[in-house]
């Protein structure tokens, strides 16, 4: 038979067991588009092994055969793209919403840090502001507010920790 079955031969027989390797790709898959591939695919893989076709009688199982494997193939990589994307979903969904989330909670934080300046005293708030603000050094503030330098560490210290207790009473802390 080798010798015999031409290219037009095989596409007449594979085209007459359309509707059997279709239905054998739709049990399989339970999907109309890719039993539609399956079945393309089936006929590319027996095109490519038409040669080592001995027996016309056993060509029926050979193609189904062919088929039942194309279409397991195509639902595992089918399930590997959706487990990858539905990872990819996961992830990003999980990574924004963390995000948003942190992005909210430092707002809050920021605004309740802005309101807890008004629990600090007018010396406690321009050094504080100095620091945090304007990035300035404990030197720096010294010189411009003409403080000793260890007045104005001990400033901050007392600031930082009258803003903590504060943060601490609303549970920021």
């Amino acid at each position: 038979m080798n010798d015999q079955l031409s290219k037009e031969d095989m596409m007449t027989i594979c085209f007459s067991h359309q509707k059997l390797l279709f239905h054998i790709a739709f049990g399989i898959t339970r999907d109309y588009h890719l039993a539609q591939d399956v079945v393309q695919e089936t006929y590319f893989k027996a095109f490519r092994k038409m040669d080592t076709v001995i027996d016309d009688a056993k060509l029926r199982s050979w193609l189904s055969s062919i088929a039942s494997r194309t279409a397991i193939d195509f639902v595992r990589k089918e399930k590997r793209r959706n487990e990858v994307l539905e990872m990819d979903i996961t992830y990003q969904e999980v990574a924004s919403h963390k995000n948003v989330e942190e992005e909210v909670n430092s707002l809050l934080l920021q605004k309740e840090i802005t309101k807890a300046f008004g629990v600090l005293n007018a010396n406690q708030q321009s050094v504080l502001h100095l620091k945090v603000v304007e990035g300035m050094k404990e030197k720096e503030i010294a010189e411009t507010l003409h403080l000793n330098q260890n007045n104005v560490k001990t400033v901050l210290y007392r600031a930082r920790k009258k803003i903590s207790m504060h943060l601490a009473e609303k549970n920021y802390a």
